[in-house]
């Protein structure tokens, strides 16, 4: 099982980034996918998740609106659309897999990728 996440960067405040997760070794409908994000100095927080069974989400009330997860089965591939970027978005992105039933919390998930560097300047 892998996942890899890409697409972070550089942005200034109000602009916008795609975080792509590619995953692989299971299938899609196996698990739900979300994204994490750790802060410097603080722990692990869950932004957004997306169901691979009926394509239900989750958003974090500090991205509602401004954060959009989406799939593209095909691909393999789970998005993160953020727009009106804060500084206070700035972290390192991680996306990961847990099987249905379980939380969505750091301490649940069953595979981690790699992180992916976000820093919004004011």
């Amino acid at each position: 099982v892998q996942l890899q996440a890409s697409g972070g960067g550089l942005v200034q405040a109000g602009g916008s980034l795609r975080l792509s997760c590619v995953f692989s070794g299971f299938g899609f409908h196996e698990y739900h996918i979300g994204w994490f994000r750790q802060a410097p100095g603080k722990g692990r927080e869950g932004v957004s998740a997306i169901s691979g069974s009926d394509g239900s989400t989750y958003y974090a009330d500090s991205v509602k609106g401004r954060f959009t997860i989406s799939s593209d089965n095909a691909k393999n591939t789970v998005y993160l659309q953020m727009n009106s970027l804060k500084v206070e978005d700035t972290a390192v992105y991680y996306c990961a897999a847990v099987t249905p039933g379980r939380y969505f919390r750091e301490s649940d998930m069953n595979y981690w990728g790699k992180g992916t560097q976000v820093t919004v300047s004011s």
